[in-house]
């Protein structure tokens, strides 16, 4: 693999967490539009899920996901701004082995464009932990296209050269047998 990219594209196993206090399943518009493009993109849903924002309980569900050998990438809507119950990153940031700076840092430049000098109070945040790329992202719809067209799309792609995440996250595994 030159340059870190491959020359057939590799569905990945995705999971989606929406961090949320007022959302429902049925009104979930980011964690859906993360599932539609995702699919779309040939990836898998393997699991989704919507929690309040509640450092634990956000904790606990990625937690699980970072030890379940199916997902490879998690991706978070929501909790990531400056009221008093956006805690989304102190919730994740300590379960990372490695940060990837850039991602919040592109996130927010991409942004600028759309919401100006707003962007400044995103806290976008990626990391790997357990060899599972986690994504968090703003929980407006908007954001999550912004995140996902501007960066995620390309950087989930094996064939997305010079360089994308795919070599760096476990490879897929097959579900339990054991599973419903």
């Amino acid at each position: 693999m030159a340059g870190h990219a491959a020359e057939n594209f590799e569905p990945l196993n995705i999971a989606v967490l929406t961090v949320s206090d007022t959302r429902t399943e049925n009104t979930d518009t980011s964690g859906q539009y993360l599932v539609d493009a995702l699919q779309a993109a040939g990836h898998r849903l393997v699991h989704r899920c919507l929690v309040p924002d509640d450092i634990y309980r956000m904790r606990a569900t990625v937690s699980q996901w970072i030890s379940d050998t199916e997902v490879q990438v998690i991706l978070v809507t929501g909790g990531t701004g400056f009221t008093e119950r956006d805690s989304t990153p102190e919730a994740l940031v300590p379960l990372f082995d490695k940060t990837v700076e850039g991602f919040g840092e592109l996130f927010r430049h991409i942004s600028f464009t759309d919401i100006g000098s707003s962007t400044v109070q995103s806290r976008a945040v990626a990391g790997l932990a357990n060899h599972t790329l986690i994504c968090c992202m703003p929980g407006s719809t908007g954001a999550c296209r912004t995140a996902w067209e501007g960066i995620l799309l390309e950087q989930l792609d094996a064939r997305h050269r010079p360089c994308n995440f795919v070599p760096h996250i476990r490879p897929a595994q097959m579900p339990c047998a054991s599973r419903g």
